[in-house]
Protein backbone atom coordinates (compact mmCIF):
# COMPACT_ATOMS: atom_id res chain seq x y z
CA UNK A 1 0.00 0.00 0.00
CA UNK A 2 1.46 3.82 -0.90
CA UNK A 3 0.25 4.91 2.37
CA UNK A 4 -0.69 2.90 4.59
CA UNK A 5 -3.34 3.73 7.08
CA UNK A 6 -2.21 5.41 10.85
CA UNK A 7 -3.47 3.03 13.40
CA UNK A 8 -5.07 5.84 15.33
CA UNK A 9 -6.71 8.53 12.62
CA UNK A 10 -7.92 11.74 13.42
CA UNK A 11 -11.66 11.66 13.62
CA UNK A 12 -13.18 14.51 14.79
CA UNK A 13 -11.76 17.69 13.28
CA UNK A 14 -15.04 19.03 11.91
CA UNK A 15 -15.60 19.90 15.67
CA UNK A 16 -12.31 22.04 15.80
CA UNK A 17 -13.44 24.11 13.39
CA UNK A 18 -14.63 27.44 15.06
CA UNK A 19 -14.88 30.90 14.87
CA UNK A 20 -11.45 32.38 16.32
CA UNK A 21 -9.91 29.35 13.84
CA UNK A 22 -11.81 30.90 11.32
CA UNK A 23 -10.96 34.86 12.08
CA UNK A 24 -7.01 33.61 12.93
CA UNK A 25 -7.47 31.95 9.19
CA UNK A 26 -8.33 35.36 7.68
CA UNK A 27 -6.04 37.56 9.75
CA UNK A 28 -3.15 35.25 8.15
CA UNK A 29 -4.90 35.75 4.71
CA UNK A 30 -5.29 39.32 5.21
CA UNK A 31 -1.05 39.24 6.12
CA UNK A 32 -0.52 37.21 3.03
CA UNK A 33 -2.10 39.72 0.81
CA UNK A 34 -3.01 39.29 -2.63
CA UNK A 35 -5.66 39.55 -5.49
CA UNK A 36 -9.28 38.93 -5.21
CA UNK A 37 -10.23 35.94 -7.29
CA UNK A 38 -13.12 35.56 -9.86
CA UNK A 39 -15.99 37.03 -7.61
CA UNK A 40 -13.96 40.40 -7.52
CA UNK A 41 -14.38 40.43 -3.61
CA UNK A 42 -10.89 42.00 -1.97
CA UNK A 43 -9.27 41.23 1.63
CA UNK A 44 -10.70 44.67 2.50
CA UNK A 45 -14.11 44.04 1.06
CA UNK A 46 -14.41 40.69 3.08
CA UNK A 47 -13.17 42.67 6.03
CA UNK A 48 -16.09 45.23 5.62
CA UNK A 49 -18.04 42.35 6.16
CA UNK A 50 -16.48 40.42 8.27
CA UNK A 51 -18.17 39.46 11.30
CA UNK A 52 -21.74 37.98 8.68
CA UNK A 53 -18.44 36.67 6.19
CA UNK A 54 -16.98 34.83 8.91
CA UNK A 55 -20.14 33.13 10.27
CA UNK A 56 -21.09 32.17 6.67
CA UNK A 57 -17.76 30.33 6.40
CA UNK A 58 -17.94 28.33 9.81
CA UNK A 59 -21.15 27.31 8.79
CA UNK A 60 -20.67 26.04 5.87
CA UNK A 61 -17.19 24.25 6.75
CA UNK A 62 -18.92 22.60 9.72
CA UNK A 63 -21.97 21.09 7.94
CA UNK A 64 -20.30 20.03 4.69
CA UNK A 65 -22.28 22.56 2.34
CA UNK A 66 -19.24 24.99 1.85
CA UNK A 67 -18.87 25.12 -1.94
CA UNK A 68 -15.43 26.54 -3.82
CA UNK A 69 -16.05 29.04 -6.59
CA UNK A 70 -13.54 28.36 -9.55
CA UNK A 71 -10.17 29.52 -9.59
CA UNK A 72 -8.80 32.78 -11.63
CA UNK A 73 -5.93 31.96 -14.08
CA UNK A 74 -3.12 34.12 -13.89
CA UNK A 75 0.27 33.79 -15.34
CA UNK A 76 3.49 34.87 -14.24
CA UNK A 77 6.33 34.73 -16.33
CA UNK A 78 9.14 32.35 -15.66
CA UNK A 79 11.76 33.20 -17.79
CA UNK A 80 13.06 31.85 -21.22
CA UNK A 81 9.19 32.86 -22.56
CA UNK A 82 7.42 30.39 -20.37
CA UNK A 83 5.02 31.00 -18.26
CA UNK A 84 3.48 29.25 -14.88
CA UNK A 85 0.03 29.45 -14.34
CA UNK A 86 -1.38 30.46 -10.93
CA UNK A 87 -4.76 29.50 -9.45
CA UNK A 88 -6.28 32.45 -7.48
CA UNK A 89 -8.89 31.52 -5.25
CA UNK A 90 -11.65 33.76 -3.82
CA UNK A 91 -10.79 35.41 -0.42
CA UNK A 92 -13.33 33.59 1.18
CA UNK A 93 -12.10 30.34 -0.37
CA UNK A 94 -8.40 31.37 0.75
CA UNK A 95 -9.71 31.45 4.84
CA UNK A 96 -11.38 28.02 4.51
CA UNK A 97 -8.60 26.43 2.63
CA UNK A 98 -6.12 27.92 5.47
CA UNK A 99 -8.62 26.44 8.45
CA UNK A 100 -8.37 23.49 6.63
CA UNK A 101 -4.21 24.03 6.44
CA UNK A 102 -4.07 24.89 10.48
CA UNK A 103 -6.30 21.75 10.90
CA UNK A 104 -4.27 19.12 9.40
CA UNK A 105 -0.58 20.25 10.04
CA UNK A 106 -0.62 19.59 13.20
CA UNK A 107 -1.11 16.32 12.21
CA UNK A 108 1.07 15.83 9.62
CA UNK A 109 3.72 17.85 10.40
CA UNK A 110 5.23 15.48 13.10
CA UNK A 111 5.80 12.87 10.37
CA UNK A 112 7.64 15.10 8.33
CA UNK A 113 11.08 14.04 7.50
CA UNK A 114 13.82 16.66 8.87
CA UNK A 115 15.57 17.34 5.51
CA UNK A 116 12.00 18.45 4.59
CA UNK A 117 11.99 22.29 4.83
CA UNK A 118 9.49 23.80 2.28
CA UNK A 119 6.42 25.77 4.02
CA UNK A 120 6.89 24.22 7.28
CA UNK A 121 6.63 25.87 10.42
CA UNK A 122 10.13 27.59 11.97
CA UNK A 123 11.96 26.52 8.36
CA UNK A 124 13.02 28.42 5.48
CA UNK A 125 15.10 28.43 2.60
CA UNK A 126 18.69 29.93 3.99
CA UNK A 127 18.34 26.34 6.44
CA UNK A 128 17.90 24.18 3.57
CA UNK A 129 20.97 25.55 1.83
CA UNK A 130 22.89 25.63 5.13
CA UNK A 131 21.80 21.47 5.19
CA UNK A 132 23.16 21.26 1.97
CA UNK A 133 26.53 22.72 2.27
CA UNK A 134 26.70 20.76 5.47
CA UNK A 135 25.99 17.51 3.42
CA UNK A 136 29.35 18.57 1.56
CA UNK A 137 31.52 19.37 3.76
CA UNK A 138 30.52 15.95 5.24
CA UNK A 139 31.97 14.17 1.80
CA UNK A 140 28.67 14.43 -0.28
CA UNK A 141 30.41 16.05 -3.39
CA UNK A 142 28.19 14.19 -5.74
CA UNK A 143 24.89 15.55 -6.70
CA UNK A 144 21.26 14.35 -8.17
CA UNK A 145 19.69 17.73 -9.37
CA UNK A 146 16.61 16.48 -9.99
CA UNK A 147 13.70 18.20 -11.16
CA UNK A 148 9.54 16.83 -10.93
CA UNK A 149 7.46 17.50 -14.33
CA UNK A 150 5.46 19.54 -13.62
CA UNK A 151 4.74 18.69 -10.41
CA UNK A 152 1.80 20.79 -8.73
CA UNK A 153 -0.41 20.64 -12.26
CA UNK A 154 0.11 16.53 -12.60
CA UNK A 155 0.02 15.27 -9.17
CA UNK A 156 -3.37 13.05 -9.29
CA UNK A 157 -6.15 13.80 -7.10
CA UNK A 158 -6.53 9.64 -5.36
CA UNK A 159 -3.10 10.23 -4.35
CA UNK A 160 -3.38 13.52 -2.88
CA UNK A 161 -6.31 11.92 -0.93
CA UNK A 162 -5.00 8.33 -0.53
CA UNK A 163 -2.39 10.23 1.42
CA UNK A 164 -4.05 12.14 3.53
CA UNK A 165 -6.97 9.69 4.21
CA UNK A 166 -4.48 7.78 5.32
CA UNK A 167 -4.30 10.00 8.88
CA UNK A 168 -7.52 11.24 8.39
CA UNK A 169 -11.07 9.65 8.65
CA UNK A 170 -13.06 12.59 9.16
CA UNK A 171 -15.33 12.42 6.20
CA UNK A 172 -16.44 16.33 5.87
CA UNK A 173 -12.92 17.63 5.92
CA UNK A 174 -11.81 14.83 3.21
CA UNK A 175 -14.94 15.98 0.93
CA UNK A 176 -13.94 19.58 1.87
CA UNK A 177 -10.47 19.30 0.36
CA UNK A 178 -11.58 17.34 -2.91
CA UNK A 179 -13.64 20.04 -3.49
CA UNK A 180 -10.91 22.50 -3.54
CA UNK A 181 -9.01 20.07 -5.79
CA UNK A 182 -12.10 20.20 -7.83
CA UNK A 183 -13.00 23.14 -8.05
CA UNK A 184 -11.71 24.15 -11.81
CA UNK A 185 -10.69 27.57 -13.17
CA UNK A 186 -11.73 30.33 -15.12
CA UNK A 187 -9.20 31.25 -17.97
CA UNK A 188 -10.46 33.93 -20.22
CA UNK A 189 -13.78 33.49 -19.33
CA UNK A 190 -13.88 29.93 -19.73
CA UNK A 191 -14.51 27.35 -16.79
CA UNK A 192 -11.91 24.46 -17.27
CA UNK A 193 -12.67 21.59 -15.06
CA UNK A 194 -9.24 20.57 -12.99
CA UNK A 195 -8.87 17.11 -13.06
CA UNK A 196 -5.29 16.31 -11.90
CA UNK A 197 -3.04 18.51 -10.28
CA UNK A 198 -3.26 21.14 -7.04
CA UNK A 199 -3.27 24.92 -8.25
CA UNK A 200 0.03 27.00 -7.42
CA UNK A 201 -1.53 29.83 -5.40
CA UNK A 202 -3.88 27.59 -3.09
CA UNK A 203 -3.34 27.91 0.46
CA UNK A 204 -3.28 24.31 1.21
CA UNK A 205 -1.44 22.91 -2.05
CA UNK A 206 2.13 23.25 -0.46
CA UNK A 207 1.06 21.15 2.40
CA UNK A 208 -0.67 18.52 0.10
CA UNK A 209 2.65 18.80 -1.79
CA UNK A 210 4.73 17.92 1.58
CA UNK A 211 2.11 15.31 2.37
CA UNK A 212 2.61 13.41 -0.92
CA UNK A 213 6.25 13.70 -1.18
CA UNK A 214 7.03 12.75 2.22
CA UNK A 215 6.57 9.30 0.98
CA UNK A 216 9.55 9.71 -1.61
CA UNK A 217 11.73 11.27 1.50
CA UNK A 218 10.74 7.93 3.54
CA UNK A 219 12.30 6.38 0.30
CA UNK A 220 15.28 8.12 -0.07
CA UNK A 221 16.28 7.50 3.99
CA UNK A 222 15.21 4.19 4.42
CA UNK A 223 17.65 3.38 1.55
CA UNK A 224 20.54 5.52 3.17
CA UNK A 225 20.56 8.83 0.92
CA UNK A 226 20.86 11.94 1.96
CA UNK A 227 18.94 14.55 0.80
CA UNK A 228 17.71 17.93 0.84
CA UNK A 229 13.67 18.63 -0.19
CA UNK A 230 12.08 22.38 -0.34
CA UNK A 231 8.65 21.33 -1.70
CA UNK A 232 9.07 19.97 -4.80
CA UNK A 233 12.51 20.90 -5.50
CA UNK A 234 15.20 18.76 -4.02
CA UNK A 235 18.72 17.33 -3.87
CA UNK A 236 20.42 14.15 -3.36
CA UNK A 237 23.94 14.15 -1.96
CA UNK A 238 26.08 11.46 -2.41
CA UNK A 239 30.16 10.58 -2.40
CA UNK A 240 30.17 8.68 -5.62
CA UNK A 241 28.47 8.85 -8.54
CA UNK A 242 27.50 5.20 -8.48
CA UNK A 243 25.33 6.01 -5.63
CA UNK A 244 23.74 9.05 -6.89
CA UNK A 245 22.82 6.66 -10.32
CA UNK A 246 20.86 4.00 -7.60
CA UNK A 247 19.57 6.85 -6.41
CA UNK A 248 17.95 8.43 -9.70
CA UNK A 249 16.91 5.28 -10.35
CA UNK A 250 14.89 5.09 -7.07
CA UNK A 251 13.33 8.37 -7.42
CA UNK A 252 12.04 7.84 -10.71
CA UNK A 253 10.23 3.98 -9.60
CA UNK A 254 8.91 6.41 -6.26
CA UNK A 255 7.33 9.06 -8.61
CA UNK A 256 6.33 6.81 -11.19
CA UNK A 257 4.19 5.11 -8.24
CA UNK A 258 2.39 8.68 -6.89
CA UNK A 259 1.57 9.44 -10.92
CA UNK A 260 4.79 11.66 -11.40
CA UNK A 261 7.89 11.73 -13.88
CA UNK A 262 11.29 13.17 -13.78
CA UNK A 263 11.82 16.27 -16.22
CA UNK A 264 14.52 14.31 -18.30
CA UNK A 265 16.06 18.03 -19.49
CA UNK A 266 16.35 19.49 -16.25
CA UNK A 267 17.57 16.27 -13.95
CA UNK A 268 20.99 15.94 -14.14
CA UNK A 269 24.11 14.45 -12.03
CA UNK A 270 26.53 16.96 -11.18
CA UNK A 271 29.06 17.64 -8.61
CA UNK A 272 29.48 20.33 -6.02
CA UNK A 273 32.99 21.27 -8.13
CA UNK A 274 31.17 22.30 -11.31
CA UNK A 275 28.31 23.42 -9.36
CA UNK A 276 24.31 23.32 -9.59
CA UNK A 277 21.36 25.56 -9.16
CA UNK A 278 19.33 25.12 -5.92
CA UNK A 279 16.81 27.39 -4.24
CA UNK A 280 17.66 30.93 -6.43
CA UNK A 281 21.65 30.59 -5.69
CA UNK A 282 24.35 28.47 -8.17
CA UNK A 283 26.26 26.58 -5.39
CA UNK A 284 29.56 24.93 -5.66
CA UNK A 285 33.07 24.50 -3.83
CA UNK A 286 34.25 27.76 -5.32
CA UNK A 287 31.23 30.42 -4.53
CA UNK A 288 27.60 30.25 -3.74
CA UNK A 289 26.05 33.51 -5.51
CA UNK A 290 22.80 34.41 -7.40
CA UNK A 291 21.56 32.03 -10.37
CA UNK A 292 21.54 33.80 -13.45
CA UNK A 293 17.22 33.87 -13.56
CA UNK A 294 17.84 35.22 -10.02
CA UNK A 295 19.78 37.89 -11.46
CA UNK A 296 17.24 38.33 -14.43
CA UNK A 297 14.07 38.50 -12.22
CA UNK A 298 15.57 41.11 -10.00
CA UNK A 299 16.35 43.17 -12.87
CA UNK A 300 13.11 42.62 -14.30
CA UNK A 301 12.03 44.23 -11.20
CA UNK A 302 13.88 46.88 -11.13
CA UNK A 303 13.45 47.95 -14.59
CA UNK A 304 9.60 48.74 -14.16
CA UNK A 305 10.29 51.26 -11.03
CA UNK A 306 12.88 52.89 -13.49
CA UNK A 307 11.17 53.70 -16.43
CA UNK A 308 12.13 57.34 -17.98
CA UNK A 309 8.91 58.85 -18.40
CA UNK A 310 8.38 58.66 -14.77
CA UNK A 311 9.89 61.03 -12.68
CA UNK A 312 11.81 60.27 -9.84
CA UNK A 313 10.60 61.13 -6.27
CA UNK A 314 10.38 59.47 -3.27
CA UNK A 315 7.47 57.02 -3.97
CA UNK A 316 9.88 55.60 -6.05
CA UNK A 317 12.75 55.05 -4.39
CA UNK A 318 10.87 53.61 -1.41
CA UNK A 319 9.46 50.62 -3.84
CA UNK A 320 12.89 50.47 -5.09
CA UNK A 321 14.08 49.68 -1.67
CA UNK A 322 11.32 47.61 -1.07
CA UNK A 323 12.94 45.53 -3.76
CA UNK A 324 16.11 45.44 -3.28
CA UNK A 325 16.15 44.81 1.19
CA UNK A 326 13.53 41.43 -0.01
CA UNK A 327 16.49 40.62 -2.41
CA UNK A 328 19.21 41.37 -0.47
CA UNK A 329 18.14 40.21 2.74
CA UNK A 330 17.58 36.83 0.88
CA UNK A 331 21.35 36.34 -0.90
CA UNK A 332 23.35 37.39 1.76
CA UNK A 333 23.38 34.61 4.51
CA UNK A 334 26.62 34.44 6.57
CA UNK A 335 27.84 31.76 3.92
CA UNK A 336 27.03 33.28 0.81
CA UNK A 337 29.62 34.75 -1.52
CA UNK A 338 27.57 37.47 -3.65
CA UNK A 339 29.88 40.58 -2.58
CA UNK A 340 30.49 41.32 -5.87
CA UNK A 341 27.59 40.39 -7.82
CA UNK A 342 25.92 42.88 -5.32
CA UNK A 343 28.19 45.36 -6.07
CA UNK A 344 27.62 45.59 -9.73
CA UNK A 345 23.65 45.42 -9.34
CA UNK A 346 24.42 48.40 -7.64
CA UNK A 347 26.23 50.04 -10.02
CA UNK A 348 23.36 49.17 -12.41
CA UNK A 349 21.05 50.55 -10.48
CA UNK A 350 22.47 53.70 -10.27
CA UNK A 351 23.05 53.89 -14.13
CA UNK A 352 19.31 53.53 -14.42
CA UNK A 353 18.34 55.88 -11.78
CA UNK A 354 20.11 58.51 -13.41
CA UNK A 355 18.96 58.01 -16.11
CA UNK A 356 15.32 58.18 -14.94
CA UNK A 357 16.41 61.59 -13.44
CA UNK A 358 17.93 63.22 -16.59
CA UNK A 359 15.79 61.56 -18.85
CA UNK A 360 18.39 60.24 -20.67
CA UNK A 361 22.16 58.25 -20.52
CA UNK A 362 25.40 60.05 -19.91
CA UNK A 363 28.46 59.78 -18.53
CA UNK A 364 28.07 63.46 -16.86
CA UNK A 365 25.49 62.56 -14.79
CA UNK A 366 27.45 60.63 -12.47
CA UNK A 367 28.96 63.68 -11.47
CA UNK A 368 25.27 65.64 -11.56
CA UNK A 369 23.90 63.27 -9.40
CA UNK A 370 26.66 61.11 -7.33
CA UNK A 371 26.67 58.21 -5.24
CA UNK A 372 26.36 60.37 -2.45
CA UNK A 373 23.40 62.59 -3.21
CA UNK A 374 21.78 59.41 -4.12
CA UNK A 375 22.23 58.00 -0.97
CA UNK A 376 21.17 61.08 0.39
CA UNK A 377 17.93 60.70 -1.62
CA UNK A 378 17.50 57.53 0.68
CA UNK A 379 18.04 55.38 -2.03
CA UNK A 380 19.77 51.86 -0.63
CA UNK A 381 22.71 49.73 -1.34
CA UNK A 382 22.48 45.75 -2.29
CA UNK A 383 26.06 45.79 -0.67
CA UNK A 384 25.53 47.41 2.21
CA UNK A 385 23.82 44.40 3.35
CA UNK A 386 26.48 41.94 2.87
CA UNK A 387 28.54 41.35 6.11
CA UNK A 388 31.66 40.36 4.00
CA UNK A 389 32.27 43.88 2.27
CA UNK A 390 31.33 46.10 5.11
Amino acid sequence: MLFPPAKIKAHSLTGRITLRLVHDSFRAVKRNRGAAGIDKVSIQQFEANLAENQESVLAALKDGSFEPKPLRRQFIDKGNGKLRPLGIPAVRDRVAQEALRRLLTPIFEPLFHDASYGFRPGRNCHMALARVLEEHQNGCQVVLDADIQGFFDNLPHPVMMQAVAAQVADGNILNLIEKFLRAGVMENGVFKPTTVGTPQGGVISPLLANIVLNHLDGQLHEHGFRFVRYADDFVVLTPAKAQAEEALALVARCLESLGLALSPDKTRITSFGKGYSFLGFVLSRHSRRMRAKSVKKFQDKIRTLTTRHHNLDAAVITKLNQVIRGTAHYFTPPWATTGRQLGRLDSWIRVRVRAMWSKRKRLTDNYRLPNWKLARLGLLSLASFDAHTV
